[in-house]
């Protein structure tokens, strides 16, 4: 079944419930995720935001031995995003090594630090760092660590597998398409399953501390990088875009898998919080202007 699901709250009062029990693909909103992993460990002592990516991964590139999580998590570390790696097929399962390999051999796009580019090899990155500081397997770290402590019941990083409920995504025309692959390629960048309802627990948990002491909330929730955007988007903390909207402070995300599409927003002077899940391309912004106040 093709459907974009639709949840709103705003304090306790629902203004939109339009949802089931069904799992979308998360896509790029799993970067939240990503980013609370590391900052929990950071919070625990092992792993620094100052410290450089080279300390976790041998035969780094001389140009990456600067890169620091920090400027990973607020994407000006100088990668590229998917495009800038033609090379690597989305839905294609490749060897974890010979991944971060091909991520060595193209350029930075600018010196660490001296720029701001969206990346998502760059949270695939994170998450390599969050399963080595941890000595566990991300997606089992998600579970243990993020999922099972908040009681996102329904969510799930990584394939499938043979669990239920999952929505199949779909073309703009409505056609059936492949997945893009989550073990190794979407790993941290856009990896996890999710409903409606789970994601909604998800920002009420980041929002009131449920997850992240402070200052980690913060450092999490608020501008670590201007991305010289208009007023919505001016700025990006650690896996959330922050900005104004309307004059009032929000930060937000939004997420394309092939096949999928997802947005999530959160307005905390109206307690106002958005999720809208979907499985078809042919979702686009129409779809969540009429939700934002």
């Amino acid at each position: 079944m093709i459907r974009a699901e639709i949840l709103v709250r705003q304090g306790a009062d629902v203004i939109v419930d339009d949802t089931t029990q069904t799992r979308y693909q998360l896509a790029s909103v799993s970067k939240q995720f990503t980013a609370a992993a590391v900052l929990l460990l950071v919070e625990e002592g092992m792993l620094a935001l100052a410290e450089p990516v080279g300390r976790w991964f041998d035969g780094c590139p001389q140009e990456w031995q600067n890169i620091t999580l920090h400027q990973l998590l607020t994407h000006t570390a100088g990668l590229g995003h998917w495009d800038d790696y033609p090379m690597i097929d989305l839905a294609r399962r490749v060897d974890p090594g010979d991944l971060l390999k091909t991520f060595h051999c193209v350029p930075l796009k600018f010196p660490p630090g001296e720029g701001w580019c969206y990346s998502s090899p760059g949270y695939v990155l994170l998450a390599h760092v969050v399963e080595r500081a941890a000595d566990t397997p991300y997606r089992v770290f998600l579970a243990d660590r993020i999922f099972g402590r908040l009681g996102l019941t329904s969510t799930f990083a990584g394939s499938p597998g043979a669990r239920p409920d999952l929505a199949l995504g779909h073309d703009a025309e409505g056609r059936p398409i492949p997945t893009w692959e989550l073990d190794v390629v979407g790993m941290g960048a856009g990896d996890v399953w999710s409903t409606a309802k789970d994601v909604l627990t998800w920002l009420d948990a980041l929002e009131r501390g449920r997850l992240l002491s402070e200052p980690y909330r913060t450092l999490m929730l608020t501008e670590r990088a201007r991305t010289d955007n208009g007023p919505d988007i001016s700025g990006y903390g650690y896996g959330v875009f922050v900005g104004e909207l309307n004059g009032r402070r929000w930060w937000h995300h939004s997420g394309h898998n092939a096949g999928y599409k997802a947005y999530v927003g959160n307005i905390p002077e109206l307690g106002r919080r958005i999720v809208v899940l979907s499985n078809t391309e042919a979702t686009n912004a129409s779809t969540v202007e009429p939700l934002l106040p």
